[in-house]
């Protein structure tokens, strides 16, 4: 299992999860197909860590009703079977507008950030300015 990313450890926010969910759904799939729990330990691996899995099942199945994921039925020794779903063509033009979309809020959030001072409280404090 690769690391993932250096990530602060600071708590997701759910809106925001909620927001490149699908996206990062879509992008895992057009690795390989994989079944819901093994996505949602995929989605962990790569820096999701709380993540739940009933936050991924519904997401899946959103993606799966509106033709961005296909799903295939695979029998399983450990139990019940499993539901395997796979990126359409439908769920690759999906990803690609998803990532686009992405990168461009990521410039403008990028952008406006620039503006904020990077120094952390402490260090304003200490600098005489007032945090008020």
């Amino acid at each position: 299992m690769t690391q993932p990313p250096f990530t602060p450890d600071v708590q997701q926010d759910a809106q925001s999860l909620r927001g490149v969910l699908p996206m990062l759904i879509l992008s895992q799939l057009r690795l390989a197909e994989s079944y819901g729990y093994e996505l949602v330990v995929r989605l962990q691996n790569i820096g999701l860590g709380d993540l739940a899995t009933g936050t991924v099942y519904p997401a899946l199945s959103r993606l799966e009703q509106d033709g961005s994921l296909t799903s295939r039925l695979v029998a399983s020794t450990a139990g019940p079977a499993r539901k395997y779903y796979a990126l359409s063509p439908v769920g690759e033009e999906a990803l690609m507008l998803a990532t686009a979309r992405w990168h461009s809020l990521v410039a403008i959030v990028h952008t406006g950030l620039g503006a904020i001072p990077t120094a952390e409280p402490d260090e304003r404090e200490s600098a005489g300015e007032d945090q008020n």
